[in-house]
């Protein structure tokens, strides 16, 4: 049975001497389709299958779920994303989270976009790279169902004036006032909730428009990258090269993270 959709390629892999595997974002999920042939560069398929680009596929299901790639015609190619390592290495991360949530089709639509604008900004190379990753991976698992509480603080309702703390392990929100209380030191100041506010509630065109001073991007991009990990359980393959090549050395597991930025 064939079918026409859109989607994104977040991985290849060659195999024999010119056809690739292929990962692909659609809006009804990821699914995997060979792509015969397409590193012939006299292929209709060679762009429209590299990796980061965007395309309109018409695919044959085949047998255990994989399909065909019988067409396919370039939408938007991110090629520029290739001239900074950096840059390649979050889009490289960021699409094996995708992967790894494995998105329903209620959750990827909304992903796909996240994504594509994701992409553009990067290529484009006027925006803070950490920024850029920070925001991307805390909209993508609100996306997948793993939001968290950040409005009012559990036990007085407080929502803004002061610091607060998040505990992931819990979902538990406290003001600062609280969070001493009970002998927890907050982890968000003002302004990183505010960030992290406006990423998780604004609509998906506003969620990179926002500037922050480096301590509180700082916090805000240990925070983030903590959840991530405690969702994921263990930390992507692309994890180490992006820590490498952006300069971080955060350690690679959650509790880690967490007390990483719980020390600042």
């Amino acid at each position: 049975m064939h079918s026409t959709t859109e989607g994104l390629v977040l991985r290849e892999v060659k195999f024999r001497e010119s056809d690739r595997m292929l990962t692909i974002l659609t809006p009804q999920g990821v699914v995997s389709a060979s792509a015969k042939g397409s590193l012939r560069l006299k292929s209709k398929l060679f762009s429209a299958c590299g990796l980061f680009c965007y395309s309109d596929f018409t695919l044959y299901e085949g047998r255990n779920g994989v399909y065909q790639v019988n067409e396919a015609q370039v939408k938007k190619l991110f090629f520029d994303i290739r001239n900074s390592v950096e840059g390649l290495a979050v889009a490289m991360y960021l699409a094996e989270l995708v992967v790894t949530l494995h998105p329903t089709a209620a959750e990827a639509e909304q992903m796909l976009r996240l994504l594509l604008n994701t992409l553009y900004l990067i290529s484009q190379g006027n925006k803070d790279l950490h920024q850029i990753c920070t925001v991307a991976e805390l909209r993508t698992i609100s996306l997948a169902g793993y939001m968290p509480n950040i409005v009012l603080c559990d036990e007085c309702e407080t929502y803004q004036g002061c610091n607060f703390y998040l505990d992931l392990q819990t979902g538990q929100f406290l003001c600062e006032h609280c969070a001493l209380k009970q002998g927890k030191q907050p982890n968000l100041d003002e302004a990183s909730l505010a960030a992290m506010r406006h990423i998780l509630l604004s609509e998906n065109k506003k969620i990179f428009s926002f500037s922050l001073a480096p301590k509180s991007m700082d916090r805000l991009y240990h925070l983030v990258r903590a959840q991530v990990l405690m969702v994921l359980e263990k930390p992507p393959k692309t994890l180490e090269f992006l820590n490498t090549v952006l300069g971080d050395h955060a350690e690679p597991n959650a509790q880690q993270e967490e007390n990483n930025y719980a020390s600042k």
